[in-house]
C-alpha cells in the first residue's frame, strides 16, 4: 500500500488570511489564534498575509483575488455566522462555504474553513480559539500533502 505521509513542515510556506469583520470580536479571537498556530508550526511573519472583508458572503471573493495575485501554498478562511430569526443564516452560511470550496478547486490551493456557524454568540466565544488553531494546523497538513503529490512522494508499507 502507498501512503502519503502526515506532515506539517512549513519550509518557505507562505499563508493567506482572509477574515470578516462581523462578530469583530470572536473574529478576532479566531484570527489570533490561528496566527499563533501559524507561528509555532514555523510560519514567519513576512509569509502570513491578513485581509479583512465586512461579512462571510465576501470571503469568497477576496480569497479568490489572493488567489489571483500572489502565490500561496495555503489560505484560511476565518468568520463567524450566528443564527438569527430569519432564514439570513442559512443563506450566508451555505454561499460562504461553497464559495471557499469552489475558490480552493478552482485554484488547487487548501483553504481552511474557519468560519463558525453556531446558534449564539456562546457557542462560537467557547469554539473560537480551538478553531482557529484546527484551521492553521488543516492548511499546513494540506499544504503538504498537495507538495507530496506533486512530487509523487508516498510511503510504501510491506504487507
Amino acid at each position: 500500500m502507498k501512503k502519503y505521509p502526515i506532515e506539517y513542515s512549513t519550509k518557505k510556506m507562505r499563508v493567506g488570511i482572509v477574515w470578516s469583520r462581523f462578530s469583530e470580536e470572536i473574529g478576532v479571537k479566531l484570527l489570533d489564534s490561528c496566527i499563533e498556530q501559524l507561528k509555532e508550526l514555523g510560519i514567519k511573519d513576512k509569509n502570513i498575509t491578513v485581509a479583512s472583508v465586512p461579512g462571510a458572503l465576501e470571503i469568497p471573493i477576496a480569497l479568490q483575488n489572493l488567489a489571483l495575485y500572489s502565490h500561496y501554498d495555503a489560505m484560511i478562511a476565518i468568520g463567524v455566522v450566528i443564527r438569527g430569526e430569519t432564514y439570513h443564516f442559512e443563506l450566508v452560511s451555505n454561499e460562504s462555504a461553497a464559495g471557499i470550496s469552489r475558490v480552493g478547486l478552482t485554484f488547487n490551493i487548501p483553504i481552511a474553513n474557519a468560519v463558525l456557524t453556531t446558534e449564539n454568540d456562546e457557542q462560537a466565544i467557547a469554539r473560537a480559539e480551538i478553531k482557529g488553531r484546527e484551521a492553521a494546523k488543516v492548511a499546513i497538513e494540506c499544504a503538504n500533502l498537495i507538495r507530496s503529490m506533486e512530487n509523487n512522494y508516498y510511503i510504501e508499507d510491506s504487507l
